[in-house]
């Protein structure tokens, strides 16, 4: 395996997106791989076993394109499939968490909300992460149909407004000073949620702290690529790609394939 060789990104569907973003915006030689399982989405809605099942196909598939890391640029997938994936294969996985830690170390009112996928919420890893911070109270919510309709390009339509201020509502009465979002779709939402929430409380997600983490572990590997040049980008989708097309803005290389 080579430093050229791509990092590999897989989501239940265009959400990792805003991950790639970030490894991409501090990585910029990097060749990168992401593919959008969206036929498949949302992952949160799953079992665990499907979960890991789909996780262990798109990691294969990564492979195959002789990725030298895995990012699982999926908040569900990494807190229900990153330990067997971790079990089942030798190279590096990075997993996506909610950036708890960060929010509850730094809430003035002790109080912070998460809004995340059921499948998140319901993880083991999950309830294993919010126990280190019992101090903290934290309000959970789960985002119902946010991720379809994101999937669906329907980012600002009036039923994405009116889902975001029932979720958001009680997250404000409970005086939340951190919005954590527990889901790599989630950050196309912030302009809608900016819009609700007061100015005060602070929007947290785990995009570049994932970017650092992919750095950090290619430079222990001595595998970051040496080049100067822009890396390469390829998306592959399982689903129609003018989605993950109007999302993505520049052009790129966008491979309709079933997987």
């Amino acid at each position: 395996m080579t430093n050229t060789n791509s990092i590999g990104l897989f989501d239940s569907g265009i959400g990792g997106t805003s991950i790639w973003a970030a490894i991409h915006a501090l990585l910029p030689a990097e060749n990168t791989i992401y593919l959008a399982d969206s036929k498949n989405a949302p992952y949160g809605q799953k079992t665990k076993d499907e979960i890991i099942a789909l996780s262990i196909k798109n990691t294969q598939f990564l492979l195959e394109q002789n990725c030298k890391i895995i990012v699982v640029a999926c908040n569900t997938a990494t807190t229900n499939a990153i330990k067997e994936l971790r079990a089942k294969y030798d190279v590096p996985i990075i997993g996506i968490e909610p950036a708890i830690k960060p929010a509850a170390q730094n809430s003035a009112t002790n109080t912070i909300g998460i809004l995340a996928t059921r499948g998140t919420l319901n993880s083991e890893l999950f309830h294993q992460t919010i126990l280190k911070f019992d101090q903290t109270k934290i309000v959970e919510q789960i985002g119902h149909h946010l991720v379809t309709l994101i999937e669906n390009g329907e980012l600002e339509s009036p039923q994405m407004k009116e889902l975001l201020k029932t979720y958001l509502k009680p997250m404000i009465e409970s005086n939340i000073d951190y919005l954590v979002l527990g889901c790599s779709h989630y950050p196309y939402l912030i302009p809608q949620i900016k819009k609700i929430l007061p100015k005060k409380i602070k929007i947290i997600d785990s995009g570049e702290a994932v970017a650092r983490q992919t750095k950090n572990i290619l430079q222990e590997r001595n595998n970051l690529n040496s080049g100067t040049q822009p890396g390469k980008s390829i998306f592959y989708t399982n689903a129609d790609p003018k989605v993950l097309e109007a999302i993505l803005k520049h052009k790129h290389t966008i491979i309709q394939k079933d997987f």
